[in-house]
């Protein structure tokens, strides 16, 4: 059997950023790559998720531009992949960001378990006044996929 590979047009490129939930955001400092697994929410061109702080977060504030790559396996010898590239922008706890924030974490709870990757950290967090953990978006610049399918 040999495989066909196609491009995705961007109308199926943003159906699957719909459709999907669980990805792996990639961002860099100082020329070095970081490659984390997250829970997201898509919409409008903006990927939304959670985070306790930590080195994506620091990296990302530092270097804003990243990309986000999500997969499906739907069946045995196929696959689809897209990689959305974007900016990073927090949103912080304030009356600038509520509305935003409130929006992030209304698409973002309609998942199942949508908060575990970015609430869980290896190590002890001490106790705080409040809470730190954080939303932010992936403001999309650009996305491309490719699908492959056995023939024959």
């Amino acid at each position: 059997m040999s495989m066909a590979l196609k491009n995705m047009t961007h109308a199926e490129c943003l159906e699957m950023l719909k459709g999907g939930h669980f990805g792996h955001l990639a961002c860099s400092n100082d020329g070095q790559p970081y490659v984390v697994p997250i829970y997201f929410a898509f919409q409008s061109r903006v990927a939304y998720s959670f985070s306790m702080p930590g080195r994506k977060v620091e990296w990302m504030r530092q270097n804003p531009k990243v990309c986000l790559q999500v997969e499906e396996w739907p069946s045995k010898g196929s696959w689809r992949s897209v990689v959305l590239s974007g900016k990073f922008q927090e949103f912080p706890d304030n009356d600038a960001w509520h509305e935003e924030r409130l929006h992030a974490w209304s698409l973002l709870q309609k998942h199942l378990n949508w908060w575990e990757i970015g609430s869980l950290k290896p190590e002890e967090v001490p106790p705080a006044h409040a809470s730190p953990h954080l939303f932010y978006g992936i403001y999309m610049n650009d996305v491309s996929g490719r699908a492959a399918m056995q023939i024959g």
